[in-house]
């Protein structure tokens, strides 16, 4: 697991992970990612469209996946599961999860 975030009880928090130590030369992120996580809402799922700069490292348009989180109970880390292919032949599956803290 490899990043965390950390949000405010009743908070919505944007959340961006980056795929660029995954991806191949020229290789991007394509489709609309799967994220889930049990207890939290997620909406507004997409691969980015921009460039990012996430935990101080860039992430060109494609190497990152984006959502919006809400929910939770205070107190309580939640495991966050995100599913996206690439625009490789043959295309790639990444999965990767990060933790969502709500205080």
């Amino acid at each position: 697991m490899g990043q965390h975030y950390c949000m405010k009880y009743g908070s919505t928090r944007n959340v961006a992970v980056s795929f660029v130590d995954a991806l191949d030369t020229g290789e991007l992120l394509t489709g609309t990612p799967t994220v889930t996580a049990t207890g939290l809402t997620i909406t507004n799922k997409a691969v980015s469209t921009g460039a990012l700069t996430i935990n101080n490292e860039p992430a060109a348009a494609g190497q990152a996946v984006q959502f919006s989180v809400s929910g939770g109970t205070a107190g309580t880390g939640y495991t966050i599961t995100i599913t996206v292919s690439t625009d490789s032949t043959p295309a790639q599956t990444f999965v990767e999860e990060v933790e969502l803290t709500v205080d």
